[in-house]
């Protein structure tokens, strides 16, 4: 009862914000404008991220009264947030927004919020000692880009930032972790909200102020359940469950590092861009995609309730089903096909 009130007064909330968060983006400015790169062809307002912030805190006010265990989270986010409205409006440059996203980690660290062990197979607990903070600073600022990056498509962020929250909520609160399932249905009912007004054709985009939050908080889930249900939250599982964007993350990084580019410059060669290059429509593509990280999420669930074997073999089933999406997608083009060869005879 209490999650579907948070749920319903989350998405209902998201719903009413976000044509005034509409007027406020084109009142200072805040919009995108079409360039050789963006699929849309008109001037958008953006800053809709803004819209589940808000309902995620209000939310967090009305249905959460662990205050001490949430801080860390909402001061974090709050950092994100302030960065993502400065780059919707002034366009940061990438090191600006990078030392953000790390400020942002180190508020979470400070609060407690670690990945310092994880439990395996065996039962055995295996603590990451003095890599406890890089290895969570790098989780969460990966994440937070890995969300961004993907963010390429009317409705595609928000709609595969909702498929991992509502795995997350119902994983979470099958092992009993009902603070992070709490967490999770407030950001799952504001993006949903967010998505009525987002899919394709949107009528406003949430920026980075959208991507890098979404990305911020299921990071920071995910970090809370190594910590506090380590039998559930393994380190393979949030992996799993956020395979798509990891995945498009890595190759971009191949792309770039092959091809002698900055990581942070832009390109259209995201797994978006090439099932769109293969002839599918904007809303096809995004519903392939839907589809695809539904496929991982289900994967995550098997993967938690399975034996060792069964694992094995759903892991397997998941190497299978990536490489399938790489050949199929383009995301490797024929310019560093030697190298994909190269680390397969490895």
């Amino acid at each position: 009862m209490l999650y579907g009130m948070a749920l319903f007064f989350s998405f209902c909330l998201s719903v009413l914000l976000v044509p005034l968060v509409k007027q406020l983006a084109i009142k200072i400015g805040a919009v995108d404008c079409p360039n050789e790169r963006k699929v849309h062809t008109k001037v958008m307002p953006r800053l809709g991220g803004l819209a589940i912030f808000i309902s995620f805190i209000i939310g967090s006010t009305l249905f959460i009264h662990d205050v001490e265990r949430i801080f860390p989270i909402v001061a974090g986010s709050s950092l994100i947030i302030t960065l993502g409205i400065l780059d919707d409006k002034y366009q940061l440059s990438a090191m600006v927004k990078f030392f953000g996203q790390i400020g942002a980690a180190i508020i979470t660290i400070l609060g407690g919020i670690q990945m310092e062990y994880i439990t395996l197979f065996s039962g055995e607990i295996l603590q990451f000692g003095f890599f406890t903070i890089p290895l969570t600073i790098f989780w969460i600022v990966g994440i937070t880009n890995a969300i961004n990056l993907i963010d390429g498509l009317d409705g595609l962020a928000a709609g595969v930032s909702s498929i991992a929250l509502f795995t997350i909520f119902g994983l979470s609160l099958s092992m009993g972790n009902f603070l992070v399932a709490l967490i999770s249905i407030l950001l799952l009912g504001g993006t949903l909200g967010f998505l009525i007004f987002n899919f394709h054709p949107a009528k406003i985009f949430m920026g980075d102020t959208g991507s890098l939050f979404l990305g911020y908080m299921i990071s920071v889930l995910s970090i809370l359940g190594f910590t506090k249900s380590v039998t559930f939250f393994s380190l393979i599982i949030p992996i799993i469950i956020l395979a798509i964007p990891i995945i498009d993350t890595l190759f971009a990084i191949v792309r770039r590092l092959v091809h002698k580019k900055p990581l942070s410059a832009p390109d259209k060669n995201h797994i978006h861009h090439s099932l769109m290059k293969l002839g599918y429509t904007h809303r096809q593509t995004v519903v392939i995609i839907y589809m695809m990280s539904g496929l991982f999420n289900l994967a995550a669930v098997l993967f938690t309730n399975s034996t060792v074997l069964g694992s094995v073999l759903v892991l397997v089933t998941l190497l299978i089903l990536i490489e399938v999406i790489v050949e199929t997608t383009g995301l490797i083009s024929e310019n560093y096909r030697p190298l994909l060869n190269i680390i397969r005879r490895k």
